[in-house]
């Protein structure tokens, strides 16, 4: 099973595995505080896309699509996949919007395509 929740709200042990998906730190919180148990950086979205992006809710869609894109290619995707074989894995993010974020795309991408061959033919079809 995959959540979803704001580095920011307090950990519980109903989080399972904790896993930050951002790239950089985030400031709003301590390490300590934090309490993450795997921080993957390279699944998250290139600075690149993440720049492009810039939170603008009208790119919302096409970073959806172009982010997919980027996860199909992304080697970190198995390291993920295999720290989520049979646990329960809270994807933690630190985007001020909580609909709109990578790790909502993430984990809809990993209920998707739960294998990589998956991923790959689902990637073809976007393109």
């Amino acid at each position: 099973m995959i959540q979803v929740k704001h580095i920011c709200e307090p950990a519980l042990k109903a989080d399972g595995f904790r896993v930050l998906v951002d790239r950089a730190w985030p400031q709003a919180i301590s390490r300590y505080d934090a309490q993450i148990d795997h921080w993957l950086k390279e699944v998250a979205p290139s600075a690149d896309l993440r720049r492009w992006f810039g939170q603008l809710p009208e790119r919302w869609d096409e970073f959806r699509r172009r982010y997919r894109l980027e996860l199909a290619d992304n080697t970190a995707v198995e390291e993920l996949r295999s720290l989520i074989q049979g646990r329960l894995i809270t994807l933690l993010y630190s985007a001020r919007d909580s609909q709109r974020n990578n790790a909502m795309i993430l984990a809809r991408y990993l209920r998707d395509n739960p294998t990589a061959e998956t991923a790959k033919r689902q990637a073809r079809r976007v393109r």
